[in-house]
C-alpha cells in the first residue's frame, strides 16, 4: 500500500467492489443491449495494480495510407477507389475532421507498392509516371512515382490535420531479384537520400523513416537477407543523421515492416543495436479476405489468443538483445488482400481490433498501425464517402480513454470475455475494457484488485471481504464511473452502424465527428456487458500504484 502517496486519509469501509454498466444514477434507465432471450451470468475482473506490465506510446493508435491505384482488385472486387496517396481527396472536410479528432493521429505511409515507388526530385533521372496495371509485374503493377508537387500537397494537409507521419521508403531500389525470389545486392539509397533532403529543405516534419515493406523472413513478393537488411538500415541511419544534423529533432529509424520470423528478426535486431529505434511487424492473422470463416475466427477466443505468441516472442527477442529499439505493429488489417466487405469494415471487426490493441499493449507494443485509415475493405473510414466505420469510433475511444500504463488483468466467469485495463488517460484512475464474444449471455461483473495495495483482509474467515481506504472527499454509497457501451445497430454484427449507449454514432451535417458521451454509473453496481457488446469503463476514483 502506498499510503499518503496515493490515498488521502479517509474512512475504512467494507466493500466488495462492484462496477456496473447500464444504469444511470440519476434516471435509473437501462442502456439498450441485445436481448434475444439471453441468459445472464456473473463474473469478476481481477486487476493487479501494483505495477505496470507494459507502457504504450501516448499516441498508440496509428493508421495507414497506401499506394494502391483504383485498379487494385482482389477476388473480382476493386475496393480501393480513390484512396491512394496519389489521388486521395485532401479537401474533404470529413477526412480532415476524422484525423484532427485524435490530436494527434500517427499515420504510416506505405504498403506493398512502396518498394516500387521512386521520388520525383530534381536529380531523379527517370520519368515520374504513375503506376500502371501489369499482371506480369510483382504485385500486378509497374513502378510508380511520387511527384514532389503531390508531396507538398500531402504535407500541407498533414500539417493542417496535426498528424504525425511515418514514411515507408523504397528498400528494393538497386537490388536484383533472383529466380528463387530473393533480392540481392545493397540498397541504392540515392533517390531516397534526395527525397529526404527535399523533405528537410521544405521543413516538413517526419516522425519516422521506415525502410521497406514485408521483405523480412520469407518475404511477400521477394525477400532480403537479415544481414543485408541490417547494413541497409545502418546506411539509412547515417543518411538521416547527416541530413538532420542542423535540425532540432531527429526522426525515428524504423524497420523492417514485415511478418515476424524469429530467426530473421533476431539476427537483424542484434546487428542494428545502435542504429534502429523501432522494430515493426505486420499482422494478418485471420487469413485471406475471401475466406468465409472470418466472423467465426473473430468470435473465437482461442483463435484470438494465438497471436499472443508473436507479441511475446518479439518482446523476448528485444529484451534479450542489447538494442534499445521498441516494438510497433506497423500494419494490421486482420484479413489480407484488402479485407472483406461487411466484415472488416463492420461492427464485428471491433471485437478483433480492440482485442488486438489490448493484447499488443500487454506485451509492451508501443504503437499499433491499422490498415487502413481509408481504402480497401478494412478502412476506418468509408472509401467513397469518408464516413467513419465502426472501428473508427473504437479507435477514438481507445485513444481518449486508455492511458500509457498497462495493468495485468484477468477475467473469471466466462471464457468469452476479453478484459484489459490501463491507467486512465484523462484522470488518475483506470479504464477497463470488456469485450463480450458470447451471443447469448449478459455478464454481470464486479472488479477486484490485488490485496497488496489498498485492500486488506480483516479476518481469515471473511477473506471474501475487502477493505478499501477511500479518498477523503468520496461519498457513499460509492463513486461514480463513466461507461461507454458499444453495440451493433439492430443487433446485426455485420452492420456498419455502431451504437454508443444505445445511440447511433454518425457525423453531423457539416462533417463533424460526434461527441462520445458516457453514461454515469454508481460504482457499487455491477458492470453489465450485453451479448456481443463492448464496454469501456472509466473509474477516475480508483488510483493504483501502477498508475502513480
Amino acid at each position: 500500500m502506498m499510503g499518503s502517496q496515493i490515498w488521502q486519509v479517509g474512512v475504512w469501509i467494507w466493500v466488495s467492489f462492484f462496477v456496473c454498466s447500464s444504469f444511470s444514477p440519476s434516471s435509473g434507465s437501462r442502456v439498450a443491449v441485445p436481448d434475444g432471450g439471453a441468459g445472464s451470468s456473473q463474473g469478476t475482473v481481477f486487476v493487479d495494480g501494483k505495477s505496470a506490465i507494459g507502457r504504450i506510446d501516448d499516441d498508440f493508435v496509428c493508421a495507414t495510407l497506401d499506394w494502391w491505384p483504383p485498379e487494385k482488385c482482389d477476388y473480382g472486387t476493386c475496393s480501393w477507389g480513390l484512396a491512394s496517396l496519389l489521388n486521395l481527396d485532401l479537401n474533404n472536410n470529413m477526412f480532415l475532421n476524422a484525423i484532427k479528432a485524435f490530436s494527434p493521429l500517427k499515420i504510416r505511409l506505405g504498403g506493398s507498392l512502396q518498394d516500387k515507388v521512386i521520388y520525383g526530385t530534381e536529380d531523379e533521372k527517370q520519368p515520374c509516371v504513375p503506376f500502371t496495371r501489369n499482371a506480369s509485374e510483382m504485385f500486378g503493377f509497374t513502378q510508380g512515382c511520387l511527384p514532389m508537387k503531390r508531396w507538398d500537397e500531402l504535407n500541407a494537409f498533414f500539417q493542417k490535420s496535426g498528424a504525425k507521419i511515418i514514411f515507408g521508403l523504397n528498400a528494393l531500389n538497386g537490388r536484383s531479384i533472383k529466380s528463387d525470389g530473393s533480392a540481392v545486392g545493397p540498397w541504392d539509397y540515392t533517390n531516397a537520400e534526395s527525397f529526404i533532403r527535399y523533405t528537410v529543405g521544405k521543413n516538413y516534419t517526419i516522425h519516422g523513416w521506415e525502410l521497406g515493406n514485408e521483405l523480412s523472413g520469407s518475404g511477400v513478393g521477394t525477400r532480403v537477407a537479415a544481414n543485408q537488411y541490417a547494413l541497409d538500415t545502418i546506411a539509412l541511419q547515417n543518411i538521416v543523421q547527416t541530413i538532420y544534423s542542423s535540425v532540432g529533432y531527429k526522426p525515428l529509424i524504423i524497420a523492417p515492416g514485415g511478418f515476424f520470423d524469429g530467426t530473421w528478426f533476431k539476427e537483424f535486431i542484434d546487428k542494428t543495436t545502435k542504429s534502429l529505434d523501432v522494430v515493426t511487424h505486420h499482422i494478418y492473422n485471420l487469413g485471406p479476405g475471401v475466406d468465409q470463416h472470418l466472423v467465426e475466427r473473430i468470435l473465437d477466443p482461442h483463435y484470438l489468443d494465438g497471436e499472443a505468441n508473436t507479441f511475446r516472442d518479439l518482446k523476448n527477442t528485444l529484451k534479450n538483445s542489447k538494442t534499445s529499439a521498441t516494438a510497433w505493429v506497423g500494419e494490421a488489417g486482420g484479413a489480407y488482400n484488402s479485407g472483406r466487405n461487411l466484415v472488416t469494415n463492420a461492427f464485428v471487426f471491433s471485437f478483433w481490433y480492440l482485442d488486438q490493441l489490448g493484447m499488443s499493449s500487454v506485451y509492451d507494443t508501443k504503437t499499433y498501425c491499422r490498415q487502413s485509415l481509408i481504402g480497401g475493405n478494412y478502412g476506418l473510414l468509408n472509401t467513397t464517402t469518408f464516413v467513419p466505420n465502426p472501428d473508427y469510433y473504437s479507435a477514438l475511444l481507445w485513444h481518449r480513454l486508455m492511458g500509457r500504463n498497462v495493468l495485468s488483468t484477468s477475467f473469471s466467469g466466462n471464457n468469452k470475455i476479453r478484459a484489459y485495463t490501463h491507467c486512465a488517460k484523462q484522470s488518475k484512475g483506470i479504464t477497463v475494457l470488456l469485450i463480450n464474444l458470447d451471443s447469448n449471455t449478459t455478464i454481470e461483473s464486479k472488479v477486484q484488485f490485488n490485496s497488496s495495495w489498498a485492500v486488506r483482509h480483516k479476518h481469515r474467515n471473511m477473506s471474501h471481504k475487502r477493505i478499501i481506504l477511500l479518498p477523503k472527499d468520496s461519498t457513499m454509497p460509492g463513486f461514480i464511473r463513466e461507461e461507454y457501451h458499444l453495440t451493433a445497430q439492430d443487433g446485426n454484427l455485420q452492420s456498419q452502424k455502431m451504437l454508443l449507449n444505445g445511440n447511433v454514432l454518425s457525423v453531423t451535417s457539416s462533417g463533424d465527428i460526434p461527441s462520445l458521451e458516457p453514461v454515469h454509473v454508481n460504482s457499487t453496481l455491477p458492470i453489465t456487458v450485453g451479448p456481443f457488446s463492448i464496454v469501456f469503463v472509466h473509474m477516475p476514483s480508483i488510483v493504483l500504484p501502477g498508475c502513480s
